[in-house]
């Protein structure tokens, strides 16, 4: 797309009248997020992709080949923006991504792709930054911050550096640094993490946050020192005030499995906070998700249930989030010189997406998309990426009690719904023969991760709880935030090996096994975490995925992300690395077992 100064001349002859638009929407009501007004029979003319005339009377620019739609009193919205996503959750590619997104009146993203990046490397978020380049609406790359996520903790299968974060600055379609996780090392003045916000800060480009803590004391005021702008990892009112006030933007996700709208809203809606620097995300959204429920739509509805003004919300998610980024004179409204990304839709409260026109064109209409997206080819590196150098056994799976102990007290990781977080719990467990038996009546089952980058084959082994099978049965994924080893979950030992064994077979995705008997099965192919196949198809299989971890006693939402991010060390309170059990809210690895009993 040209650049709005490059147009300048084009644009002004058309607003005058003087020369004919290429589109002219006729008779709607214009949510104008500058103002906060609803502004009643308005026409809209876009020329050359982007908006060169909102008022009324928009005939003088029409021409014998302007296209010409009458929104006939329908709402003029501007185009969705999610603030903060990763693509790779969504289990698809960039541009399946978009084909899933564009029906439900997402025209922007701003995507942090470092779970690609912690198994292949720059080359992999490369892929990204190329791949959203071509696409036909607004999908701007981070350059990932903390590959791997925590030093010392894990081992990904790839190391990004200052210098290559400062090169990145330089690509055409880098907006900033990706979400800095690595929150300790900000706090205690890590060279390494200081040297990526120092390149990005230079470069005059947003620095993501991350700051999965519950403390506001010195050591989130020191983390907001270091630079970070933004942050969606609270979940609570008192998280997003503090953050706000800091002069962070405070980011409130809506993903499959995060629900942290609710809670934070009441910043705006109770405390009367100014919600200029209050942006609505996914964060994490599951294929399903996306092409069953919505993406920022869905947000956005969310969010006006909860409390909030529409024109408030729908503000979360366009202007704020644009000018958070630098880009308010480039997005984020319908007004002059911006890209030409709007919704038209009969119902602000229920925001039903009847039109969606992105860059001028329209690309969907009643959810459906009417613009085919050109695929993009992965290249063979990116393929083939889990090697676990050997064949697993249920053997691998078995967790020896300490010497002489027919009883032990054991550290079991506990998952809390619907957000990121989880808890430290401990748990009794009996011994027979010298191994560590599970507690299915008390949901305490096993978890593992089995190293897949290096080919070594380690397993290590703790346990869980909170996921509800009641039956013999495992649940294996590559998706395995963030340094993505294969991560199982189960209650049989022979269902974890073989689960882990297929995902070795198959070049990485999700297995659900029961009784020796698959389940269900996703092939993610593409770096073991995303599919080549479309998003519908991605979308169904993860449907029986899901009805699959049902069968086997789970009913937690959207359980396979909760599964997913048990190995994320960068989250409290508990997790599990290729290295071992780590506690998260003192950054250390601590045993299995606290006491046993003979």
């Amino acid at each position: 797309m040209k650049s709005w100064p490059n147009l300048a001349l084009a644009l002004i002859n058309v607003a005058a009248g003087r020369a004919p638009a290429d589109m002219v929407i006729t008779n709607g009501q214009w949510v104008n997020v500058h103002s906060g007004e609803i502004i009643p029979g308005t026409d809209v003319a876009i020329a050359s992709q982007r908006f060169a005339y909102v008022g009324p009377d928009a005939k003088p620019m029409i021409g014998k080949n302007t296209k010409v739609i009458d929104a006939a009193g329908r709402y003029l919205v501007p185009g969705l923006c999610d603030g903060h996503m990763h693509v790779e959750s969504g289990m698809v590619t960039v541009t399946e991504f978009a084909r899933a997104v564009i029906p439900h009146g997402t025209t922007s993203m701003f995507v942090d792709p470092h779970e690609i990046a912690n198994v292949l490397g720059v080359a992999g978020v490369r892929l990204m930054h190329d791949e959203a380049a071509g696409l036909p609406i607004n999908v701007f790359m981070q350059m990932p911050s903390c590959v791997p996520s925590a030093p010392g903790l894990e081992n990904a299968g790839a190391t990004i550096t200052p210098e290559d974060v400062a090169d990145a600055m330089t690509w055409p379609n880098i907006i900033g640094l990706g979400e800095m996780m690595n929150f300790p090392g900000v706090i205690n003045g890590d060279p390494k993490m200081l040297a990526e916000i120092a390149a990005t800060q230079k470069a005059g480009k947003t620095v993501g946050g991350h700051y999965a803590s519950p403390d506001l004391g010195h050591s989130f005021h020191a983390y907001a020192a270091g630079g970070p702008a933004d942050d969606h990892e609270g979940t609570n009112v008192n998280d997003c005030i503090a953050r706000v006030r800091q002069g962070m933007r405070a980011m409130l996700r809506l993903g499959s499995a995060w629900y942290d709208v609710a809670a934070q809203v009441k910043a705006v809606t109770e405390r009367g906070i100014d919600s200029r620097n209050i942006i609505l995300c996914t964060d994490d959204s599951h294929s399903g998700t996306l092409v069953y429920e919505g993406h920022m739509n869905r947000v956005v509805r969310h969010a006006i249930a909860e409390g909030l003004n529409p024109m408030t919300a729908i503000q979360m998610a366009t202007l704020n989030t644009a000018q958070h980024f630098g880009l308010e004179r480039e997005l984020g409204s319908i007004t002059p010189g911006r890209r030409a990304d709007l919704i038209l839709s009969s119902d602000l409260t229920a925001l039903p997406i009847e039109l969606v026109i992105a860059h001028g064109q329209a690309m969907a209409e009643n959810g459906k998309l009417i613009m085919e997206l050109q695929k993009f080819e992965y290249p063979k590196t990116a393929k083939n990426t889990v090697h676990v150098g050997r064949t697993l056994s249920a053997k691998d799976f078995e967790i020896a009690a300490p010497k002489g102990a027919n009883k032990v007290e054991a550290r079991v990781i506990g998952v809390i719904e619907n957000q990121a977080p989880t808890k430290a719990l401990q748990r009794p467990l009996d011994v027979k023969s010298g191994l560590v038996e599970m507690d299915r009546g008390s949901d305490v089952c096993q978890i593992a991760v089995v190293e897949r980058h290096r080919g070594l084959g380690t397993v290590v082994n703790a346990f869980v709880s909170g996921f509800g099978y009641n039956v013999d049965c495992a649940v294996a994924s590559t998706v395995a935030h963030d340094s993505h080893h294969i991560i199982v979950v189960g209650t049989n030992h022979k269902d974890m090996a073989q689960a882990a064994n297929t995902l070795s077979e198959i070049g990485g995705g999700v297995v659900v096994v029961s009784n020796g008997k698959e389940l269900a099965r996703i092939e993610l192919v593409i770096a073991g975490l995303m599919s080549d196949e479309p998003a519908e198809i991605v979308a169904a299989k993860a449907e029986k995925m899901v009805a699959a971890m049902k069968a086997c006693g789970c009913n937690l939402n959207n359980a396979f992300m909760q599964h997913s991010l048990l190995a994320l060390v960068v989250i409290p309170e508990l997790r599990i690395s290729d290295m071992g059990l780590i506690d998260v809210r003192t950054f250390e690895k601590v045993g299995l077992f606290l006491q046993s009993s003979r």
